[in-house]
């Protein structure tokens, strides 16, 4: 197709998750013209295709929804305290039927490549169903957590036997029942599925490179009183939400390990919050996460519950970590531990011999060969840069994102890069992002991102782009930040630790929520001093 063929918008976005649909609806409403370019078949993002067994949101669902309509929030009922994936995606429907958000939506179509034209000032973008469209702004609302990871194992298509990834799950129901089943990965989905594939499998094989601590999610059926309660006030209630470190609701009277009476208090306090469940246990008193000394307390009373648990003092070894809480991305699990006093589940450790080789029967670890009918990898994404290194995306100069974040992420605020005028991201590197409840932080972003845009529509700016220095400033900023924390002390994917050769930087903006937001507001409200706006 030509470029006199091409289709022009105001705004390409890319993905069509919570970012996306709230992007096409805001911007709709703000008069520019809109497509968004989504490889799924339908609206949900990471919902969409997480749909392995035991998938659950880790954010109370009051919280982790949007705020942006009064009604919507006022007509949506949840029926549990922790959403399912089914429940999840139901709601990201009813939004996109709602709004009617579907006909600006292209779906089962990728986005394979954007370049910038510095002479119109456009993005010139290539799909996969051969559309070229141009726009003015590029938005990618690709997702932090979507690009899966597949581990470099030698052999890894020999497998005769299925093969799946959490991450991109079939849509049809899976039946494990009398396999032999072996799941590669103990995070966050690792740890949701592995309780649920070890009712159904005849025997499951866990295969562990790096124990994980799990909070219990206590998750029970959705309070109607206190649905009630929040319904009846929720702008007060999304009000608290925001200047909550990490977006989430938390007791914030709770106070320093200092001002406990004692050890018994200590030991109280713990107990109260590891029966309430849910990740606000690192919250049970407020300074857990400052260093390491005052993590120990946690990290010991998490140590001793899964000793309480686990009943095979070999099997306990192994699933006991060495690292602090939270350094690693808490995961709420229920029943995890306890699968391992199943006959039926055998756990292997992978930290001293990895995976040699999958092989057509099964895999090989130091020698022995586990023969298998299934393979679950739970091996996780590359993360908040995977989703934008995968596409052909070029700036001013014709450098691509992946060459400009060769030696580690640049970002301003999480939304802006040097050298890609008007290219934002949502959720990027350098934002609190995965640190704090997404959706608040998406509707952030979003609001932000429109914000800007409408303001060189009224300034009749053609293209926007951050200064290097403001990129640099704030990416040392974040940088200092995450290396005075508890995170840098992990070899997690919150620093890119899960991908081989990529840089090790910690990806996120750990100084919290409200300070972030306090920031986007003060450079809005100065006119966005750090960005060159040209006609």
């Amino acid at each position: 197709m030509s470029s006199a063929e091409s289709k022009h918008f105001d705004a390409v976005v890319v993905g069509a998750g919570f970012a996306g649909m709230y992007l096409v609806y805001r911007l709709r409403k703000m008069g520019f013209s809109v497509r968004c370019i989504e490889s799924a078949g339908d609206v949900g993002g990471t919902w969409y295709w997480n749909r392995y067994p035991g998938a659950r949101c880790d954010v109370p669902s009051l919280q982790y929804s949007f705020k942006f309509d009064e009604q919507l929030q006022q007509d949506w009922e949840w029926p549990e305290r922790y959403s399912t994936q089914p429940e999840i995606l139901e709601y990201a429907k009813h939004v996109a039927d709602r709004f009617d958000l579907r006909k600006d939506i292209t779906f089962n179509t990728k986005v394979e490549s954007a370049h910038y034209n510095d002479n119109s000032k456009q993005w010139d973008v290539a799909t996969s169903n051969g559309e070229n469209l141009t726009a003015q702004f590029c938005i990618m609302a690709s997702g932090a957590l979507s690009s899966t990871n597949y581990p470099d194992i030698k052999g890894i298509r020999s497998f005769k036997g299925e093969m799946y990834h959490t991450g991109a799950w079939p849509h049809q129901k899976v039946d494990f029942t009398g396999k032999r089943v072996g799941i590669i990965g103990t995070g966050s989905s690792g740890i949701q599925a592995i309780p649920v594939v070890a009712e159904q499998a005849e025997h499951l094989h866990v295969f562990q490179r790096t124990p994980q601590y799990a909070i219990p999610a206590r998750n029970k059926a959705m309070d109607k009183d206190e649905e009630a309660d929040v319904k009846a006030n929720y702008k007060a209630f999304r009000d608290k939400i925001y200047r909550m470190p990490g977006a989430v609701l938390r007791d914030d009277t709770v106070k320093p390990l200092a001002e406990a009476s004692g050890p018994e208090e200590i030991e109280e306090v713990m107990e109260k919050a590891w029966q309430t469940g849910g990740t606000n246990f690192l919250r049970a008193f407020s300074d857990l996460m400052e260093n390491t000394e005052k993590n120990d307390v946690a990290s010991r009373f998490a140590k001793k519950k899964i000793g309480e648990i686990v009943k095979d003092p070999a099997i306990l070894e192994m699933l006991t970590p060495d690292y602090p809480i939270g350094c690693k991305r808490i995961v709420l699990d229920t029943n995890y531990f306890q699968t391992y006093n199943r006959d039926d589940v055998t756990l292997v450790s992978c930290a001293d011999h990895p995976i040699e080789e999958i092989t057509e029967k099964g895999l090989i670890i130091n020698g022995t060969e586990y023969e298998l009918d299934c393979i679950i990898f739970a091996t996780g994404y590359d993360a908040m840069t995977g989703a934008l290194t995968r596409i052909d995306i070029r700036g001013r100069d014709g450098t691509t994102v992946k060459e400009t974040w060769k030696d580690g992420p640049q970002a301003f605020l999480g939304m802006a890069v040097n050298g890609f005028p008007n290219m934002f991201t949502i959720c990027g590197p350098g934002s609190p992002s995965v640190l704090a409840n997404v959706i608040t932080h998406i509707e952030q972003n979003v609001e932000w991102i429109s914000d800007i845009m409408a303001y060189m529509r009224d300034h009749n700016k053609a293209s926007a782009e951050v200064s290097r220095e403001a990129e640099l400033g704030w990416s040392a900023h974040v940088a200092e930040l995450g290396d005075a924390s508890l995170f840098a002390q992990c070899n997690s994917w919150y620093v890119g630790a899960n991908i081989p050769g990529k840089p090790r930087v910690f990806l996120a903006y750990a100084g919290g929520f409200p300070p972030y937001c306090d920031k986007c507001d003060e450079i809005a409200a100065n006119g966005y001093p750090e960005f060159h706006m040209a006609g």
